[in-house]
């Protein structure tokens, strides 16, 4: 019957041979069309840059050196927000650290500087009330003259995935960690082509036999092809996707870069916004060390991630993350890649991730800063995707101190004028501090506000504020060409014309005397002799002086322009300063150092950029009489408030205390604080009140920056014994009061005091009256 049949309906049947033949042949055919087409866009994939990875930003590195003086409080936190971790036994890994008593044992990271490398080794630190008094290197013995601690994360420059990844090769990862994210995700992964049908049966009978999921039959090619190419959506399309994907891929490429690969795409977890992605972060993340250090245990607590890492965090639930990574190292003894005596005491190792660090940029005014020098480099899309280092100049021991100074400092204010306070924080008082190295120009320290979360406004850089009597030395400069801080100005009341309108300056608060040194009338921050010298030298000439120190803000030749009555950029005055402690030399602020690539090669380095603004005897001048301002001057209460170093200041105060300012320096730094409404309203209080006690705490702070040296004076500068009466030339024993004063060469004085003189009879006639009056 069906011989019949098959005879009768022969052509039939070979035609419908034929047919499925040809069906299937261009089944293979598209098959094989497609399985090209995946190739190549793997092969393009790959071929390119793999992955987009966010540039990293790096404060400047930390010097250490025996006798220098430290703020132990601030470089324990260093150490902390560095990743080193506190252990109770003397340190045997790279980023442990031990405190005892004066003694600080610390095992060192890697330093990885473009030009600099170094391999992390223990040393011993003996600190003895704040001071460093020996580093030793604790296998060696030997003493080391200088330590240099790594630079420490600031933040990343983020593209919209907000992935934050580094990358690694197969060769840095130990064996036993290889075994672990096998024995975890793919045990056979050497042995199939791609798909693993003896994975796929074992897994559906165990979730069948427990009724839920608790394998899956994912090889690692096909996790990658997922998480690599395909969408998260759970469809048979992409499922059969993801399965051409992984027998192309195995075709095309060895395991062993699948394998690399794989380690640096998976997911690890969340640090807040940001995810974690590839195994070289997720090492850092969890235990706060590059991957080719990750011991046996930890390594299976990373592979045990995988499935589920929001769910097994060692942060979230290391009960259930210890549990995961016993089973994974269960599994490597099964499977006879680790000894049962090696799995057993890893069972027993206790979780000791570093400690969970959320996401959040360091000094985020200066990073804005740093993103406009940056932006005139590079594209804002190479910054997210080409995984550069950025190294700057920001030290972050000087960013915190400045940060707590200044919140604490407008609390105090608040405090004790609560008429001041706010309830909408966007007209909250505020304030600003910018702290520079001044013969480099570094900008080691940049709060632009009291709180970047509400305001963004970097009162620092884009503020124009006037600047009051902190813009009287530049007044005084300008005077050296002709006047000597013994001339004497009057401070008689004089009104001036202006543009037809008079205009009559006043001081502060009363001042008897009628005429008084340069020295004075600065230190004490006078304004009508300021104003007298001014006149004296011309508004023209004051402006030409000002302007060598290039502020981009108009300088007009009004008589008030002396009392600082323009508007200034903060960080432009502050640089202006920065010539007087640079020997005249004027830097340009920078808070880049270097850009260098994955590859550590240096792409772009900034080098200190300075100007001569004015001469090297003048400045030292300049610091010699910014230095009364602090010994008998408006600053005189910084002794008071534990300043006894020798410092050179200057206060500002505007007009109705609409800015209060406080601007001092050393050889080795300067700071400025500046204190205020954004709207203008008077905040009632000056700079000696308001802004000089925030520098003061601030600097307390910092004392690896107060050496107490003095500037050393330049050739062109003398000094001589004068009278303090009438600023002329001493006359031995007839002078009852003296001081050394110092002068340019050119303009030393060469008359004797008028006053003491024997030959000013009515002089003497009328001081002899009055001692007879003084003795009765």
């Amino acid at each position: 019957m069906i011989m019949r049949i098959i005879k009768k309906n022969r052509q039939l049947i070979i035609n419908l041979f034929i047919a499925a033949a040809v069906i299937l042949l261009l089944a293979l055919l598209g098959l094989a069309a497609y399985g090209w087409s995946l190739s190549g866009d793997i092969e393009r994939r790959f071929s390119g840059r793999r992955w987009s990875i966010p540039s990293r930003i790096y404060s400047d590195s930390t010097i250490l050196y025996p006798g220098q003086e430290i703020n132990t409080e601030l470089f324990f936190d260093k150490l902390k927000n560095l990743g080193y971790r506190e252990v109770d036994h003397a340190p045997e890994h790279k980023g442990e650290v031990k405190r005892k008593g004066d003694l600080l044992d610390l095992f060192l990271n890697d330093l990885n500087l473009p030009a600099q490398k170094r391999t992390g080794f223990p040393v011993k630190i003996v600190i003895s009330q704040g001071i460093i008094m020996d580093i030793v290197h604790s296998q060696t013995l030997e003493s080391i003259p200088v330590l240099e601690l790594e630079p420490e994360e600031l933040g990343l420059f983020f593209g919209k995935e907000r992935e934050q990844r580094r990358l690694i090769s197969l060769d840095e990862v130990p064996d036993t960690v290889r075994k672990a994210f096998l024995a975890a995700e793919d045990s056979r992964f050497y042995q199939h082509h791609g798909l693993d049908f003896r994975g796929i049966f074992r897994a559906f009978y165990t979730n069948l036999r427990k009724k839920g999921v608790y394998q899956g039959g994912s090889t690692i090619t096909q996790q990658l092809a997922k998480n690599y190419f395909l969408t998260p959506e759970k469809t048979l399309s992409r499922k059969l996707k993801e399965i051409f994907l992984a027998v192309v891929m195995e075709i095309n490429y060895g395991k062993d870069e699948i394998f690399e690969i794989y380690l640096n795409e998976i997911y690890f977890g969340q640090k807040g916004s940001v995810a974690i992605n590839g195994l070289g972060e997720a090492s850092y993340f969890y235990f706060g060390k590059p991957v080719k250090e990750l011991s046996l245990e930890e390594g299976a607590a990373l592979a045990g991630l995988i499935r589920a890492p929001n769910l097994y965090s060692p942060y979230i639930n290391p009960d259930r993350c210890k549990a995961r990574r016993d089973q994974v190292l269960n599994n490597m003894a099964r499977h006879v890649w680790i000894t049962q005596a090696d799995c057993e005491a890893a069972l027993l190792s206790p979780l000791n991730p570093t400690g969970y660090q959320g996401y959040g940029r360091k000094a985020p005014y200066f990073l804005d800063y740093l993103s406009g020098q940056l932006e005139a480099l590079y594209s804002k899309d190479d910054l997210t995707r080409l995984g550069l280092s950025v190294f700057t100049t920001l030290d972050t021991q000087a960013q915190k101190a400045a940060e707590t100074a200044l919140s604490k400092g407008l609390a105090r204010i608040e405090g004790e004028n609560p008429s001041l306070m706010r309830n909408d924080p966007l007209k909250q008082l505020q304030g600003a501090i910018i702290v520079i190295q001044p013969k480099t120009g570094y900008i080691i320290a940049m709060a632009g506000g009291r709180d970047y979360g509400v305001s963004q406004f970097n009162r620092i850089t884009q503020a124009r504020r006037q600047p009051g009597s902190a813009f009287k030395p530049f007044v005084y400069l300008c005077g050296l060409d002709h006047f000597t801080p013994a001339s004497m100005l009057s401070n008689i009341p004089v009104t001036y014309n202006v543009d037809g309108e008079e205009w009559a300056p006043e001081n502060y608060s009363p001042v008897p005397e009628e005429q008084m040194r340069m020295r004075t009338a600065l230190a004490r921050s006078i304004n009508i002799p300021t104003v007298d010298l001014a006149m004296k030298m011309g508004m023209d000439a004051v402006v030409r002086t000002a302007s060598a120190f290039h502020f981009t803000t108009p300088l007009k030749p009004h008589p008030s322009l002396a009392l600082g009555s323009m508007e200034v950029i903060p960080l432009e005055l502050a640089r202006a300063y920065c010539a007087f402690a640079a020997d005249g030399l004027l830097p340009m602020p920078l808070s880049l150092k270097s850009v260098s690539d994955e590859k550590g090669i240096i792409l772009n380095s900034r080098h200190m950029e300075v100007q001569k603004a004015v001469t090297p005897a003048k400045a030292y001048i300049m610091n010699s009489l910014l230095n009364s301002v602090v010994e008998e001057g408006t600053a005189a209460s910084l002794k008071t408030l534990g300043i006894t170093n020798p410092v050179a200041a200057k206060t500002g105060t505007t007009n109705d205390s609409r800015d209060a300012w406080f601007v001092g320096y050393t050889p080795e730094i300067l700071a400025m604080v500046w204190i205020g409404f954004d709207d203008g309203t008077s905040m009632q209080g000056t700079g000696t009140s308001a802004a000089l006690p925030i520098w003061a705490d601030l600097m307390k702070e910092l004392p690896q920056y107060m050496s107490g040296g003095w500037f050393q004076r330049p050739k062109g500068v003398v000094d001589m014994v004068i009278c303090a009466e009438s600023g002329e030339l001493a006359i031995p024993d007839r002078c009852p009061e003296t001081i050394r004063e110092v002068f340019l060469e050119e303009l030393v004085p060469t008359e004797t005091c008028s006053i003491h003189s024997v030959q000013n009879p009515i002089i003497k006639f009328f001081r002899e009256l009055k001692d007879l009056v003084n003795e009765n």
